[in-house]
């Protein structure tokens, strides 16, 4: 049965107070809510027609009313669709954003090279301090539930919950949603402290273990997400054939073999990002990568935003200009810095 705009903002209101609260919901409670904008005789209006439709009810004459089975539906309903339509926007942006992104880095690195004439590598951004935006429990069978993760990276996890032996209803999973959303956004792993599952655990009575669950895919999904292995671009590996100590047969080969390896620019990068923000240089066999030894690799770390961040890296002979490359190095991030409104480090 269709609502109007005003049943439905009515609806949603009697419903998210008697969840808070407990107790029927009466027409002067509402009013006094200023973004309803509507009189209290209007909402006696409407709350009449919708306990004849069938969402509502009033236990007790003189009473409020609290939801029916049918308005739990309308709610969890209208909630599941605004949700799903969140993660398809967060998604989407987060995706679009992700090109730009990538579009840049892969100019810096061509930009870098040529400037330098030397070989850059830079790592794709990693969200390190990954914060919940939202999350969405579901039910899957009579024994899991399905939680959507949404984390402030605009990545998504699915993780499965057990609820064997435990009765799970439709205003039961409301309830938890209600709950979950509201304690745990914006929160960090290192948020999820004992004495915070405990609280949060306490305030969910019987079903106390699902939000241990929870609790345990939400830490689980972040960590996932934290140590994800970055996308690499490099550019100006022909570079090193300018310079006669690398340029050698073997010696060429095998640093065009490491730098072709991946996975392993990733690691290195990765392993240079924990460091600091500060410029860092590796001379010969202080770079773990293969066959670089007489090579130098200075690298320094870029943020693009909250927790957004990556490692810069420029490898060339050891006789490299290092006064060149550290000031190079050290300007491209004071104009990330202004481009992304950071203050300087």
């Amino acid at each position: 049965m269709d609502l109007d705009k005003r049943k439905k903002v009515i609806l949603e209101n009697i419903i998210r107070t008697y969840l808070e609260t407990g107790e029927p919901v009466g027409s002067r409670t509402l009013s006094k809510d200023e973004a309803l904008d509507v009189s209290p005789a209007t909402i006696r209006n409407e709350m009449a027609d919708l306990e004849e439709m069938g969402y509502i009810i009033q236990p007790h004459t003189s009473a409020g009313r609290v939801p029916t089975d049918l308005g739990y539906r309308f709610y969890v309903d209208e909630l599941m669709q605004e949700k799903q339509r969140e993660v398809a926007d967060v998604i989407g942006f987060f995706n679009q954003r992700m090109d730009r992104v990538e579009s840049v880095l892969k100019n810096m690195a061509k930009m870098l090279a040529k400037d330098t004439e030397y070989t850059t590598m830079i790592s794709g951004p990693r969200y390190t301090d990954n914060e919940l935006k939202f999350i969405q429990l579901s039910r899957l069978d009579s024994h899991h539930l399905i939680a959507v993760i949404v984390l402030e990276g605009n990545s998504v996890r699915n993780k499965m919950i057990p609820v064997e032996g435990l009765t799970v209803t439709e205003r039961d999973l409301l309830k938890l949603n209600v709950l979950l959303n509201s304690a745990l956004q914006g929160k960090s792993l290192d948020d999820l402290t004992i004495s915070f599952i405990r609280n949060l655990a306490s305030q969910a009575g019987e079903h106390g273990s699902v939000i241990y669950e929870v609790l345990s895919a939400v830490s689980e999904a972040i960590e996932e997400s934290t140590v994800e292995q970055p996308e690499v671009y490099t550019s100006g590996t022909t570079n090193i054939f300018k310079y006669p100590e690398l340029s050698d047969g073997s010696q060429a080969k095998e640093i065009l073999s490491s730098l072709e390896d991946k996975d392993d620019l990733a690691d290195f990068l990765k392993t240079a990002e924990q460091d600091s923000h500060a410029v860092k240089v590796y001379i010969g066999n202080e770079t773990p990568l293969r066959g670089m030894q007489n090579c130098s690799v200075v690298t320094v770390n870029y943020e693009l935003g909250k927790g957004l961040r990556g490692t810069i890296g420029i490898m060339g002979p050891k006789r490299m200009d290092y006064e060149r490359v550290i000031g190079t190095l050290k300007t491209l991030i004071e104009q990330l810095n202004d481009a992304y409104g950071k203050n300087d480090r």
